[in-house]
Protein backbone atom coordinates (compact mmCIF):
# COMPACT_ATOMS: atom_id res chain seq x y z
CA UNK A 1 0.00 0.00 0.00
CA UNK A 2 1.01 3.72 -0.78
CA UNK A 3 0.12 7.21 -0.22
CA UNK A 4 1.24 9.07 -3.07
CA UNK A 5 2.66 12.47 -2.44
CA UNK A 6 0.98 15.57 -4.09
CA UNK A 7 2.67 15.74 -7.85
CA UNK A 8 5.20 18.75 -9.37
CA UNK A 9 5.07 17.69 -13.09
CA UNK A 10 3.01 15.82 -15.59
CA UNK A 11 3.68 11.42 -15.45
CA UNK A 12 1.86 8.63 -16.40
CA UNK A 13 -0.50 7.00 -18.90
CA UNK A 14 -3.72 8.29 -17.48
CA UNK A 15 -3.39 11.44 -18.30
CA UNK A 16 -5.45 13.58 -21.17
CA UNK A 17 -6.14 12.01 -24.75
CA UNK A 18 -9.28 13.50 -25.90
CA UNK A 19 -9.55 16.43 -28.25
CA UNK A 20 -7.54 19.19 -29.00
CA UNK A 21 -9.23 21.83 -29.74
CA UNK A 22 -7.81 25.60 -30.35
CA UNK A 23 -4.76 25.97 -28.17
CA UNK A 24 -4.14 29.46 -27.69
CA UNK A 25 -4.90 33.07 -29.16
CA UNK A 26 -2.69 35.42 -30.68
CA UNK A 27 -2.10 39.01 -28.33
CA UNK A 28 -1.81 41.90 -30.04
CA UNK A 29 2.02 42.05 -30.27
CA UNK A 30 2.05 38.93 -31.91
CA UNK A 31 2.19 36.45 -29.37
CA UNK A 32 0.72 33.43 -29.38
CA UNK A 33 -0.38 32.01 -25.24
CA UNK A 34 -1.16 28.73 -25.24
CA UNK A 35 -4.63 28.01 -23.91
CA UNK A 36 -4.86 26.06 -20.26
CA UNK A 37 -5.95 22.49 -20.68
CA UNK A 38 -9.94 21.87 -21.11
CA UNK A 39 -11.93 20.23 -18.24
CA UNK A 40 -15.65 19.84 -19.13
CA UNK A 41 -18.42 19.38 -16.07
CA UNK A 42 -21.67 17.96 -16.75
CA UNK A 43 -23.97 18.58 -13.91
CA UNK A 44 -26.69 20.46 -11.80
CA UNK A 45 -26.08 24.37 -10.87
CA UNK A 46 -26.12 25.04 -7.30
CA UNK A 47 -27.75 28.74 -6.94
CA UNK A 48 -25.94 29.09 -3.72
CA UNK A 49 -22.86 28.43 -5.56
CA UNK A 50 -21.48 25.93 -2.98
CA UNK A 51 -21.57 22.86 -4.56
CA UNK A 52 -22.90 21.68 -8.62
CA UNK A 53 -21.24 23.61 -11.95
CA UNK A 54 -20.53 26.39 -9.44
CA UNK A 55 -18.19 24.41 -7.49
CA UNK A 56 -16.94 22.64 -10.37
CA UNK A 57 -15.87 25.94 -11.51
CA UNK A 58 -14.09 27.73 -9.47
CA UNK A 59 -12.12 24.50 -8.49
CA UNK A 60 -11.37 24.04 -12.17
CA UNK A 61 -10.07 27.82 -12.00
CA UNK A 62 -7.80 27.23 -8.84
CA UNK A 63 -6.11 24.25 -10.74
CA UNK A 64 -5.22 26.07 -13.12
CA UNK A 65 -7.83 24.49 -16.20
CA UNK A 66 -9.73 26.21 -18.21
CA UNK A 67 -13.69 25.01 -17.12
CA UNK A 68 -16.59 24.54 -19.32
CA UNK A 69 -20.14 23.61 -18.28
CA UNK A 70 -22.98 21.06 -19.65
CA UNK A 71 -26.02 22.22 -17.41
CA UNK A 72 -27.85 19.11 -16.90
CA UNK A 73 -30.06 20.53 -14.02
CA UNK A 74 -31.20 23.61 -12.28
CA UNK A 75 -31.54 23.62 -8.48
CA UNK A 76 -33.14 26.02 -6.22
CA UNK A 77 -30.65 25.58 -3.25
CA UNK A 78 -29.21 27.61 -0.36
CA UNK A 79 -27.37 26.59 3.18
CA UNK A 80 -30.54 25.29 4.33
CA UNK A 81 -30.64 22.87 1.47
CA UNK A 82 -32.37 22.29 -1.81
CA UNK A 83 -36.03 23.99 -2.27
CA UNK A 84 -36.62 22.79 -6.18
CA UNK A 85 -34.68 20.93 -8.92
CA UNK A 86 -35.60 20.96 -12.76
CA UNK A 87 -34.12 18.81 -15.28
CA UNK A 88 -32.98 20.27 -18.43
CA UNK A 89 -34.73 18.62 -21.32
CA UNK A 90 -32.22 16.05 -23.16
CA UNK A 91 -31.32 17.50 -26.05
CA UNK A 92 -30.27 20.74 -24.43
CA UNK A 93 -27.39 18.58 -22.79
CA UNK A 94 -26.79 16.93 -25.81
CA UNK A 95 -26.43 20.45 -27.39
CA UNK A 96 -24.40 21.81 -24.98
CA UNK A 97 -21.25 18.80 -25.43
CA UNK A 98 -21.36 18.93 -29.02
CA UNK A 99 -21.18 22.54 -28.87
CA UNK A 100 -17.76 22.38 -26.17
CA UNK A 101 -16.28 19.28 -27.81
CA UNK A 102 -17.02 19.16 -31.31
CA UNK A 103 -15.30 23.39 -31.56
CA UNK A 104 -13.04 23.24 -28.56
CA UNK A 105 -12.53 20.01 -27.26
CA UNK A 106 -11.95 18.55 -23.31
CA UNK A 107 -9.24 16.74 -21.99
CA UNK A 108 -11.05 15.82 -19.05
CA UNK A 109 -14.47 15.37 -18.16
CA UNK A 110 -16.19 15.07 -14.82
CA UNK A 111 -19.89 14.76 -14.00
CA UNK A 112 -22.40 15.25 -11.05
CA UNK A 113 -25.83 15.50 -10.83
CA UNK A 114 -27.61 13.21 -13.30
CA UNK A 115 -31.12 12.91 -11.57
CA UNK A 116 -33.21 11.00 -14.48
CA UNK A 117 -32.99 7.85 -15.67
CA UNK A 118 -32.99 9.66 -19.36
CA UNK A 119 -30.18 12.06 -18.59
CA UNK A 120 -28.06 9.18 -17.31
CA UNK A 121 -28.24 6.88 -20.34
CA UNK A 122 -27.45 10.47 -22.37
CA UNK A 123 -24.59 11.32 -20.81
CA UNK A 124 -23.34 8.08 -20.79
CA UNK A 125 -23.70 7.70 -24.56
CA UNK A 126 -21.84 10.78 -24.96
CA UNK A 127 -18.84 10.46 -22.77
CA UNK A 128 -18.80 5.88 -24.20
CA UNK A 129 -17.76 7.63 -27.80
CA UNK A 130 -14.52 10.30 -26.56
CA UNK A 131 -11.14 9.57 -24.78
CA UNK A 132 -10.68 11.58 -22.52
CA UNK A 133 -10.64 10.74 -18.71
CA UNK A 134 -13.71 10.96 -17.27
CA UNK A 135 -14.40 11.41 -13.32
CA UNK A 136 -17.76 10.10 -12.15
CA UNK A 137 -19.14 11.62 -8.82
CA UNK A 138 -22.54 9.39 -8.53
CA UNK A 139 -24.42 11.99 -6.69
CA UNK A 140 -26.85 10.77 -4.66
CA UNK A 141 -28.13 13.01 -1.67
CA UNK A 142 -26.90 16.49 -0.83
CA UNK A 143 -25.23 17.66 1.76
CA UNK A 144 -28.63 18.48 3.53
CA UNK A 145 -29.88 15.26 2.81
CA UNK A 146 -31.99 15.77 -0.21
CA UNK A 147 -32.34 13.08 -2.73
CA UNK A 148 -30.47 14.15 -5.82
CA UNK A 149 -31.19 11.00 -8.05
CA UNK A 150 -34.23 9.27 -8.78
CA UNK A 151 -34.45 5.44 -7.80
CA UNK A 152 -35.55 4.44 -11.23
CA UNK A 153 -32.07 6.39 -12.04
CA UNK A 154 -29.70 3.94 -10.22
CA UNK A 155 -29.87 0.90 -12.13
CA UNK A 156 -28.54 3.04 -15.49
CA UNK A 157 -25.75 4.61 -13.43
CA UNK A 158 -24.84 1.20 -12.29
CA UNK A 159 -24.59 -0.27 -15.76
CA UNK A 160 -24.61 2.24 -18.33
CA UNK A 161 -22.33 5.61 -16.31
CA UNK A 162 -19.96 3.52 -14.26
CA UNK A 163 -18.30 1.87 -17.54
CA UNK A 164 -17.37 4.76 -18.72
CA UNK A 165 -15.24 5.85 -16.14
CA UNK A 166 -11.61 6.73 -15.40
CA UNK A 167 -12.44 7.23 -12.15
CA UNK A 168 -16.16 6.97 -9.73
CA UNK A 169 -15.61 8.83 -6.26
CA UNK A 170 -18.60 7.48 -4.50
CA UNK A 171 -18.80 8.33 -0.73
CA UNK A 172 -20.23 5.39 1.43
CA UNK A 173 -24.00 6.11 1.00
CA UNK A 174 -23.49 6.05 -2.69
CA UNK A 175 -21.71 2.77 -2.26
CA UNK A 176 -24.58 0.99 -1.06
CA UNK A 177 -26.87 2.62 -3.02
CA UNK A 178 -24.67 1.45 -6.21
CA UNK A 179 -23.58 -1.57 -5.31
CA UNK A 180 -25.45 -2.94 -2.01
CA UNK A 181 -22.36 -3.16 0.28
CA UNK A 182 -22.83 -1.21 3.72
CA UNK A 183 -19.47 0.01 4.98
CA UNK A 184 -19.56 0.68 8.87
CA UNK A 185 -15.28 0.73 8.87
CA UNK A 186 -12.51 1.01 7.43
CA UNK A 187 -12.06 -2.61 6.63
CA UNK A 188 -15.03 -2.89 4.41
CA UNK A 189 -13.71 -0.49 2.48
CA UNK A 190 -12.17 -3.28 -0.19
CA UNK A 191 -14.71 -4.80 -0.28
CA UNK A 192 -16.75 -2.08 -1.29
CA UNK A 193 -14.19 -1.39 -3.27
CA UNK A 194 -14.52 -4.14 -5.44
CA UNK A 195 -17.98 -4.47 -5.90
CA UNK A 196 -17.69 -0.97 -7.52
CA UNK A 197 -14.71 -2.16 -9.95
CA UNK A 198 -17.19 -5.27 -10.87
CA UNK A 199 -19.41 -2.52 -12.45
CA UNK A 200 -17.10 -1.62 -15.03
CA UNK A 201 -15.07 2.01 -14.05
CA UNK A 202 -10.71 1.55 -14.31
CA UNK A 203 -10.38 3.15 -10.71
CA UNK A 204 -12.49 3.47 -7.75
CA UNK A 205 -11.77 6.10 -5.06
CA UNK A 206 -14.26 4.95 -1.66
CA UNK A 207 -14.41 7.98 0.32
CA UNK A 208 -14.70 7.36 4.06
CA UNK A 209 -15.24 10.56 5.29
CA UNK A 210 -18.42 8.96 7.38
CA UNK A 211 -16.38 7.13 9.14
CA UNK A 212 -15.35 8.27 12.56
CA UNK A 213 -11.13 8.99 12.74
CA UNK A 214 -9.20 10.73 10.38
CA UNK A 215 -10.70 11.03 7.08
CA UNK A 216 -9.19 8.32 4.79
CA UNK A 217 -9.76 7.38 1.21
CA UNK A 218 -9.21 3.79 -0.73
CA UNK A 219 -8.15 3.91 -4.82
CA UNK A 220 -8.00 0.77 -6.34
CA UNK A 221 -8.10 -0.47 -9.79
CA UNK A 222 -8.12 -3.91 -8.96
CA UNK A 223 -4.36 -3.98 -8.97
CA UNK A 224 -2.49 -1.16 -6.94
CA UNK A 225 -4.25 -0.06 -3.94
CA UNK A 226 -3.68 3.60 -2.49
CA UNK A 227 -4.74 5.06 0.47
CA UNK A 228 -5.08 8.64 1.55
CA UNK A 229 -5.06 10.05 4.79
CA UNK A 230 -6.05 13.50 6.59
CA UNK A 231 -7.14 15.13 9.61
CA UNK A 232 -10.60 15.91 10.71
CA UNK A 233 -11.37 19.61 10.01
CA UNK A 234 -13.17 20.55 13.49
CA UNK A 235 -15.27 22.40 10.52
CA UNK A 236 -19.29 21.90 9.58
CA UNK A 237 -19.37 24.37 6.44
CA UNK A 238 -18.30 21.26 3.85
CA UNK A 239 -21.20 21.79 1.25
CA UNK A 240 -19.89 21.31 -1.92
CA UNK A 241 -16.75 18.32 -0.76
CA UNK A 242 -17.85 15.65 -3.07
CA UNK A 243 -17.83 17.95 -6.42
CA UNK A 244 -14.82 19.89 -5.77
CA UNK A 245 -13.17 16.85 -5.00
CA UNK A 246 -14.11 15.00 -8.32
CA UNK A 247 -13.69 17.80 -10.28
CA UNK A 248 -9.54 18.84 -8.24
CA UNK A 249 -9.24 15.21 -10.07
CA UNK A 250 -10.70 15.78 -13.53
CA UNK A 251 -8.60 18.97 -13.64
CA UNK A 252 -5.39 16.96 -11.96
CA UNK A 253 -6.21 14.68 -14.70
CA UNK A 254 -6.26 17.55 -17.73
CA UNK A 255 -3.12 18.33 -15.75
CA UNK A 256 -1.14 15.02 -17.48
CA UNK A 257 -0.78 13.20 -13.74
CA UNK A 258 -1.72 9.43 -13.39
CA UNK A 259 -5.01 8.83 -11.44
CA UNK A 260 -3.05 7.87 -8.02
CA UNK A 261 -0.95 11.21 -8.36
CA UNK A 262 -4.40 13.56 -9.45
CA UNK A 263 -6.10 12.01 -6.61
CA UNK A 264 -3.38 12.55 -4.02
CA UNK A 265 -3.27 15.96 -5.28
CA UNK A 266 -6.67 16.62 -4.94
CA UNK A 267 -7.34 15.06 -1.81
CA UNK A 268 -4.53 17.85 -0.38
CA UNK A 269 -6.99 20.98 -1.99
CA UNK A 270 -10.20 19.74 -0.86
CA UNK A 271 -8.54 19.22 2.96
CA UNK A 272 -7.53 23.05 2.94
CA UNK A 273 -10.73 23.72 1.37
CA UNK A 274 -12.75 22.23 3.75
CA UNK A 275 -10.46 23.44 6.76
CA UNK A 276 -11.01 27.08 5.27
CA UNK A 277 -14.84 26.69 4.65
CA UNK A 278 -16.83 29.47 5.80
CA UNK A 279 -20.75 30.39 7.39
CA UNK A 280 -23.00 31.59 4.60
CA UNK A 281 -26.48 31.63 5.05
CA UNK A 282 -28.20 30.52 8.13
CA UNK A 283 -26.98 26.42 7.58
CA UNK A 284 -24.00 24.53 6.06
CA UNK A 285 -21.50 27.12 4.42
CA UNK A 286 -19.19 26.18 1.66
CA UNK A 287 -15.77 24.78 1.99
CA UNK A 288 -13.46 27.75 0.17
CA UNK A 289 -12.25 26.85 -3.54
CA UNK A 290 -9.78 30.13 -3.56
CA UNK A 291 -8.08 28.83 0.40
CA UNK A 292 -4.76 28.96 -1.93
CA UNK A 293 -5.54 32.16 -2.62
CA UNK A 294 -6.01 33.61 0.61
CA UNK A 295 -3.80 31.93 1.90
CA UNK A 296 -1.08 34.06 0.17
CA UNK A 297 -2.86 37.35 0.64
Amino acid sequence: MTSPTTPTGPTGSDGPTGSDGPTGSTTPAGRRDPAPPRVLTIAGSDSGGGAGIQADLKTMLAHGVHGMSVVAAVTAQNSLGVQGAWDLPVEAVVAQYRSVVDDIGVQAVKTGMLSSPALVETVAGLLAAQEAPVVVDPVGVSKHGDPLLAAEAVSVVRERLLPTATVVTPNLFEVEQLAGVKVVEESGMRAAADALLALGPRWVLVKGGHLPGEAADLLTDGTEEHWYRAPRRDNRHTHGTGCTLASAIASQLALGRSVPEAVAAAKDYVTGAIEHGFALGAGIGPVDHAWRLRSRG
